[in-house]
C-alpha cells in the first residue's frame, strides 16, 4: 500500500473514531438503543417462564441469541445505508472524493464506526439478560469465543448490504424503503420467532440465500446446547455451512462495494448536493 493510501486510512481510521464518540454521546442515538433494548428485554421477560413447545428449553433462552443477530443484522444494514444516503446529500463524500484515495478513507470511516456502534446494541440487551435470564449461555467459554468471531464475520458479511443501499437510494427518505422493509421481510423469515422449516419450502429457500439467516443460526448453535439442533433444518447446526456462506458474502460484499462507491463518487458533483439540501429542504417544509 503506498504513503497515500495507508495515510488515507489512518484518516479513515480518526474519522470514524470521531463519528463513533460522536454517536456515543448522542442522546437521540442513545435513547433509540436503550428504547430497543428495553421492548426487546420487555418481551422476554413477560415469556420467561414460558417453554419453547416439544423442549425443556425457555423461551428466552432459545430466542436471545436469534432477536441479538438481528440487532445486529438491523444495525449494519439501516444504519450504513442512512449514513450515507445522508453524507451523499450534505456534501460529506464530495469531500472525501476531492482528496486522494478518498473513497478509501470513506470506506474506512465508515467501518470503524459501524461496526463500533454495533457493540453497545448488544451490551445494552446480553448483559441484562445474563442477569434475568437462567441458562442463556451453554455454550461456556467455548461459546462467547465463537460469538465474537461471528459478530467479526457478521459485520463484514452484513455491513456491506447496507453501504451498497446506501449507494444507490436516491435520497435519504427512500431508505426506509429501500433498507428497514427489505430488512424487515427478510428478519422476519430467517427464524427468530418462528423455526424456517415452519415455512414454506420456497421461503425457506430465499432465507437460506442471505447472511441474516446464516448468521442467526451461527449465534443460537454458540448460546444453545447441542440438543437444540434438533429444532433446526437438518437437526444440526451446519457449522460448516454457516462460516462458508458468511465467509462468501463477507468477499463479495468488500469486492463490490468499493466499486460501488466509487462510481457513485463519479456521479456525485457540487449540483446534485445542493439539489438534494433543496429537495431535502422541502420534503421538511
Amino acid at each position: 500500500m503506498s504513503g497515500t493510501a495507508t495515510y488515507a486510512v489512518r484518516l479513515g481510521v480518526r474519522r470514524g473514531l470521531t463519528e463513533l464518540g460522536q454517536s456515543l454521546r448522542s442522546t437521540q442515538d442513545i435513547g433509540f438503543t436503550l428504547f430497543m433494548a428495553a421492548a426487546v428485554l420487555g418481551y422476554l421477560f413477560v415469556r420467561r417462564d414460558d417453554r419453547v413447545a416439544g423442549t425443556d428449553l425457555l423461551v428466552p433462552t432459545v430466542q436471545l441469541p436469534s432477536i441479538l443477530g438481528a440487532l445486529v443484522a438491523f444495525t449494519l444494514v439501516v444504519g450504513p445505508a442512512y449514513a450515507l444516503a445522508m453524507q451523499r446529500e450534505d456534501g460529506t463524500l464530495l469531500r472525501y472524493k476531492a482528496m486522494p484515495h478518498g473513497v478509501r478513507a470513506y470506506f474506512t470511516s465508515q467501518f470503524v464506526a459501524l461496526s463500533g456502534g454495533v457493540l453497545p446494541t448488544v451490551l445494552v440487551v446480553l448483559i441484562p439478560s445474563l442477569l434475568l435470564f437462567d441458562d442463556v449461555m451453554a455454550g461456556g467459554a467455548g461459546g462467547w469465543l465463537m460469538v465474537a468471531g461471528l459478530l467479526v464475520l457478521g459485520m463484514l458479511a452484513i455491513m456491506p448490504l447496507g453501504i451498497i443501499i446506501g449507494a444507490v437510494v436516491p435520497n435519504t427518505q427512500k431508505v426506509g424503503t429501500w433498507g428497514m422493509l427489505p430488512i424487515t421481510v427478510l428478519t422476519g423469515i430467517s427464524g427468530i420467532f418462528v423455526p424456517l422449516q415452519q415455512l414454506w419450502g420456497w421461503v425457506q429457500a430465499v432465507a437460506q440465500v442471505f447472511p441474516l439467516y446464516w448468521f442467526g443460526l451461527g449465534m443460537r448453535s454458540a448460546f444453545l446446547p447441542d440438543s437444540a439442533a434438533a429444532a433446526e433444518i437438518g437437526g444440526s447446526w451446519r457449522t460448516g455451512a454457516t462460516l462458508l456462506v458468511l465467509a462468501g458474502w463477507a468477499v463479495a460484499g468488500w469486492i463490490v462495494t468499493p466499486i460501488v462507491l466509487r462510481r457513485m463518487a463519479r456521479r456525485q458533483s457540487g449540483s446534485d448536493v445542493e439539489a438534494a439540501r433543496e429537495a431535502a429542504l422541502q420534503w421538511v417544509r
